[in-house]
């Protein structure tokens, strides 16, 4: 399945979890990827893996607008447009409003929102251009609330509601924004999680399917929105999540 032969993708936080899978999978289907992160040892070890050869790394610091409008720039001289932009950087952060350090608040802020902003303000004139599409990296923590992580959803329920928005706004220039929203998903952000047996557990219990999702089929869902085959699709914020948003939040009785 070659869907996005002669595309061009920009994956931003492509240099692990998913990220490095979602390239690996629009380079299987064809796509020229740009390959965007922090660091460029990582970026360098994702483009090793990637089929096909004509595809660009990029290390960026995406919380900063000047860094961004440059990479808009020099992607459109190599490649002279922009199909797709998946926008997965992101951190984490944990705290009370008044026990977190002011710098992680900071960090999220500027990570995960500041940075799909950036993205989609710089590449949506190319993306007008092409009719392509957004696909933003969100969260179920984008969706509702968690205890001890205002920081992180702050910023993913900015990033679900910029979606939304997006989608109003350009939906006259046939360019379609969506948003996926992982649940537990064993990438290197969850890696406290996957060592702390006792607290995986209790999401096997809180998700109907019973374990954990693996970066490729979030990867898996990122394609599907971006291609044709959901051209009638926009303003969405699809939990990719076991079920477990399926829950009122009441326990299980039997």
């Amino acid at each position: 399945m070659q869907r996005f032969s002669k595309k061009v993708v920009v994956i931003t936080g492509a240099g692990s979890g998913i990220g490095e899978f979602t390239a690996k999978r629009f380079a299987a289907e064809g796509a020229s990827v740009v390959l965007v992160g922090r660091t460029e040892e990582k970026l360098q070890k994702t483009l090793s893996a990637l089929e096909g050869g004509d595809h660009l790394v990029r290390a960026t610091d995406m919380s900063k607008a000047d860094d961004v409008e440059q990479l808009a720039a020099d992607v459109l001289a190599k490649y002279g447009r922009v199909d797709v932009v998946v926008n997965d950087a992101g951190v984490a952060a944990q705290g009370k409003v008044h026990e977190g350090d002011y710098e992680d608040w900071e960090k999220a802020i500027k990570i995960d929102l500041y940075g799909v902003f950036h993205s989609c303000r710089y590449f949506m004139p190319a993306l007008i251009k092409s009719q392509g599409n957004i696909v933003n990296v969100s969260s179920v923590s984008g969706l509702g609330g968690d205890w001890g992580m205002s920081f992180y959803n702050a910023a993913k329920g900015g990033v679900t509601n910029f979606t939304r928005s997006l989608a109003m706004d350009h939906g006259a220039d046939n360019v379609r924004v969506n948003a996926v929203c992982p649940g537990l998903i064993i990438t290197p952000m969850a890696s406290d999680i996957k060592e702390n047996e006792p607290l995986l557990a209790e999401f096997r219990k809180r998700t109907p399917l019973g374990r954990p999702g693996q970066p490729d089929e979030v990867a898996a869902v990122i394609a599907f929105l971006a291609s044709d085959d959901a051209r009638y699709i926009t303003g969405v914020n699809l939990p990719v999540d076991g079920g477990i948003t399926a829950s009122n939040g009441q326990p299980k009785q039997a």
